[in-house]
């Protein structure tokens, strides 16, 4: 996890591009076995869903003073991660926009594991007050 105190999140000095804070950690058999209980599916494949890869980073990296609403959020996913291998997790803020008055940021993510393998991508797109 990152080692310095989140920032203020300033959207007219945010840029497109701008990397957040990249994490890591491992996924454990009980995260798995919760996640498959919560959703009521004994195979789901994709407990990384829960962690909210793209969110997670954003709030790592900026104070959560921003009153924002998640908008949307797409999710890609690619391979199901291993149970004992780290997933690491990197994300930028890919795009800023206003629309009805109102600002916009879209934040994305990529997971992969140790071993490289892409795991899934996130988007999401977080209507900020102005």
């Amino acid at each position: 996890m990152a080692g310095s105190p989140p920032k203020r999140f300033d959207y007219e000095t945010a840029e497109i591009g701008q990397e957040l804070d990249p994490y890591e950690y491992v996924l454990g058999r009980e995260k798995l076995d919760n996640f498959r209980e919560s959703v009521e599916d004994p195979d789901g494949p994709f407990p990384t869903i829960a962690v909210r890869h793209d969110s997670t980073a954003f709030f790592m990296t900026f104070q959560d003073n921003t009153d924002g609403v998640n908008a949307g959020s797409e999710v890609e996913f690619h391979n199901p991660p291993i149970i004992g291998k780290k997933i690491m997790v990197t994300s930028r803020i890919s795009s800023k926009y206003w629309r009805r008055d109102k600002p916009y940021v879209v934040v994305e993510a990529i997971a992969v594991d140790e071993d490289g393998r892409l795991l899934e991508k996130t988007r999401t797109f977080r209507m900020m007050k102005p």
